[in-house]
């Protein structure tokens, strides 16, 4: 063991493993004491002034509201941030602050005040704008009618248009400054009812409110919205069919007969639109153009605002037969001039007209002809006894089923054999009612 600690080698293993001991240990010391690469970046950006600005930041108003509202206050602003990433970003990306005006230690009147924020203070702030000029006045609330316009009622539904409606609450309360309540002169619903052909049920709309030039006006109004209810009526009438005709049959040709398929429809509208309504005729075909019988197929000449249940198409059926030769024609002239000759046409003014089949309960009068009466056209052969009086003449109208309401209905005309009528009306209009 001494001659181990005697040994020329042993000295030097030992000395070389110290030397490398120490250089270990003061390399390790002085790594510890340099920065590290990555937190001297982080640092140098972490110090770096940033800048950031905000162009939609809200105002919160501090103030009585029980007592005041304020005018002038800006919906929002313009806030520029700058400070060091570490907190700028974090401040930008959450929101963590907020913008407001402190009038809490205000009265009434006009005032310029300065905006304030509660941002950290290693941030600097700089709001635009920075002061703003507002005013304080008390509150007011005070009761108004609700009104109901209408909007595009020339486009409804063919045929259908408003009744009677309803808004619920009729009334509401807006609150506001004193002088601004002063202003109101309109308060109003708006209900869109184009293309509308049903009622309208508690259909929820806004509530407006205006000055009386018509501008609109940002007050609190309670409740926001009201429900409008309205009755929609869709009137109709059964109406007969007539066909109409131009130019003349070509030579050859004499017109037996032409009539609709159909004879009467019934037509919907409003009611001004069917008040005057009497028939419904086809657009006119030409009978220049006809030279065998047969089925045309044409339109009804709708008036504007009326509609027809199954369709403006109808079918016109045409019977033509030829000419006969001249003798012969000549011979049916002479006949019918000698018939014209044995004929002779007078009026009978204002034939009453009966009503009968009057349900129990139930009483009927005319609104149309008003007086309940007409002219009758008579045309009665010279054989036929030519003392006919009014009476021998009876007009009627039979409203058996109908129910208490508006009908039209045709009318009868009863006369004598060989006598011809043409009464000065086709149809009546009756008005049923409980008793």
């Amino acid at each position: 063991m001494d001659n181990w600690f005697r040994s020329k080698w042993f000295v030097r293993v030992v000395s070389l493993a110290f030397a490398v001991f120490f250089y270990v240990f003061v390399t390790v010391d002085q790594a510890d004491k340099l920065p590290d690469n990555n937190d001297a970046t982080f640092s140098s950006e972490d110090e770096a002034q940033n800048l950031e600005t905000l162009d939609d930041v809200p105002v919160n108003i501090k103030i009585d509201d029980e007592k005041y509202v304020v005018s002038g206050v800006p919906e929002y602003v313009s806030v520029s941030l700058e400070g060091s990433a570490s907190i700028l970003k974090p401040t930008i990306r959450n929101r963590n602050f907020e913008v407001f005006v402190d009038l809490r230690d205000l009265g009434a009147g006009e005032h310029t005040v300065e905006l304030q924020h509660n941002l950290s203070d290693k941030l600097d702030a700089y709001i635009e704008p920075k002061r703003i000029d507002v005013v304080i006045e008390e509150k007011a609330t005070k009761e108004f009618n609700v009104t109901v316009d209408f909007l595009n009622k020339d486009q409804m539904a063919k045929g259908f248009e408003l009744g009677d409606y309803e808004v619920h609450p009729k009334t509401v309360t807006i609150t506001s400054a004193k002088s601004v309540i002063d202003k109101i002169g309109i308060v109003k619903a708006y209900v869109d009812v184009s293309g509308l052909d049903a009622p309208i049920d508690n259909r929820e709309v806004p509530v407006n409110v205006y000055d009386s030039q018509g501008n609109e006006l940002r007050v609190n109004v309670k409740p926001e919205n009201v429900v409008v209810s309205a009755d929609v009526s869709n009137f109709s009438k059964k109406v007969p069919v007539n066909v109409e005709t131009s130019g003349k049959l070509p030579d050859g040709f004499e017109l037996n007969s032409i009539s609709a398929n159909v004879e009467e429809v019934e037509v919907f509208g409003s009611k001004s639109a069917l008040q005057n309504l009497k028939e419904i005729r086809t657009e006119a075909i030409d009978l220049s153009k006809i030279t065998n019988s047969g089925t045309i197929e044409t339109n009804l000449a709708i008036p504007e605002g009326v509609s027809v249940a199954g369709g403006k198409k109808v079918e016109v059926t045409v019977e033509l037969e030829q000419s006969r030769q001249t003798s012969q024609k000549t011979n049916q002239e002479s006949s019918q001039e000698t018939s014209q000759e044995t004929t002779q046409t007078r009026t009978i003014a204002n034939l009453p007209i009966e009503i009968e089949g009057i349900g129990e309960g139930l009483e009927a009068f005319f609104k149309e002809p008003a007086n309940g009466g007409m002219n009758i056209t008579v045309s009665e052969n010279r054989s036929v006894d030519a003392g006919l009086k009014k009476d021998d003449f009876k007009a009627s109208v039979n409203v058996k089923g109908l129910k208490a309401g508006t009908h039209d209905v045709p009318i009868s005309v009863d006369a004598p054999d060989g006598v011809t009528v043409k009464p000065e009306f086709k149809q009546a209009t009756i008005e049923i009612n409980e008793s």
